[in-house]
């Protein structure tokens, strides 16, 4: 059977919280009013409990330290639960006191409530309630130091009762510490994880691109190195379609589909010069918007009768893709160039 945290604490609780109740109720000398005792005895052991098993409709517990103050820790004790264990620290000294006499407020069995209200606060302190249980803690220093005096109050246990208390808090913050560094750790582990999952996809894409050209320029450098590179006009001609595919493929893939690239073939085939540029402006789009921009793109390609032909996707909010038809006056754009062509492919279908 597995035990949590939780369970742990509240089974020695309990049993510190039964010990301490049936060592105040020993007498083994006289008491004046008996009665007196019990009651307060049994309102430390029921404050005592009502702090290990109240729980917090809103509990305000930080979100990195899950581990200690989740399901499997304690977590925050409510308010009215840490102001009911301060009252009870302020109360138990002056009430035990009273029951079993001045002349025997020193007597064991009349100082046991010392270890009793320290384990009740150190049960605050374990419930993070931490001004909660340092508030009562002074309280019973004051109220043990009045009736037992500064030597008697802190050698019938006072300060093993602060002992406690600062163990518990040392405890709890080493708990925290370790949770927080336990999420980090968990959280660099799937970041990890997630760039070895992108490095890998990464590889797999750059696989495909290598493999796609050598199936596209393979042939094509095989005859250029067995000819000495003497090629005919037609085999020129097939070698700038191959060079300009190749650069499709690195610079945009997501520009791409079939019908994209047998329309972009045939207008380098028919002399035009066919530039695509992807600057991410199509990320985060689904396969059914990329099918209807590529086909866009695709008929944009196919009707154009323009010399440049430039495809750019376009981070625009409503814009995806813009496509641009200049005229030649002469090698690369010029100023002089007209423009031919310019449609802007948006995001979402028109209605």
């Amino acid at each position: 059977m597995n035990i949590t945290t939780r369970t742990a604490l509240l089974l020695v609780g309990i049993v510190f919280t039964a010990y301490h109740a049936a060592r105040t109720l020993f007498w083994t000398g006289p008491v004046v009013h008996p009665v007196l005792i019990i009651i307060t005895v049994c309102i430390v052991a029921l404050v005592t409990l009502i702090g290990l098993f109240a729980e917090s409709r809103n509990p305000v517990v930080p979100s990195d330290v899950a581990l200690t103050a989740g399901g499997n820790g304690p977590g925050v004790l409510p308010m009215w639960a840490g102001v009911l264990a301060m009252v009870t620290a302020a109360l138990t000294p002056t009430a035990v006191a009273i029951g079993v006499g001045r002349e025997h407020v020193d007597a064991p069995y009349a100082t046991g409530y010392i270890g009793g209200v320290g384990l009740l606060l150190t049960v605050v302190m374990i419930r993070r309630r931490v001004m909660c249980a340092w508030i009562g803690v002074g309280l019973l220093v004051i109220g043990s130091v009045a009736w037992l005096g500064p030597l008697g109050a802190f050698s019938f246990g006072l300060v093993g009762a602060i002992m406690w208390v600062s163990v518990a808090q040392i405890i709890m913050h080493s708990l925290d510490r370790a949770s927080r560094d336990t999420m980090r750790l968990l959280e660099l582990q799937r970041a990890a994880a997630a760039w070895q999952a992108a490095q890998s996809v990464r590889r797999r894409e750059r696989r495909v691109r290598v493999q796609f050209a050598l199936q596209v320029a393979g042939p094509l450098l095989t005859r250029m190195i067995g000819q000495g590179g003497a090629l005919t006009d037609e085999e020129r001609a097939e070698a700038r379609v191959a060079e300009g595919t190749l650069r499709d493929e690195l610079r945009a893939p997501h520009l791409l589909d079939t019908r994209v690239r047998i329309a972009i073939e045939r207008a380098r085939r028919q002399g035009s010069t066919v530039t695509l540029l992807d600057e991410g402006g199509l990320d985060g789009l689904n396969d059914d918007e990329l099918g209807r921009i590529r086909g866009e793109i695709a008929d944009a390609i196919s009707d154009a009768q323009s010399a440049r032909i430039i495809v750019r996707s376009s981070r625009h909010a409503e814009i995806a893709v813009t496509v641009v038809g200049r005229s030649a006056t002469g090698d690369g754009i010029a100023a002089d160039d007209t423009v031919e062509l310019w449609q802007e492919i948006t995001r979402t279908a028109s209605v």
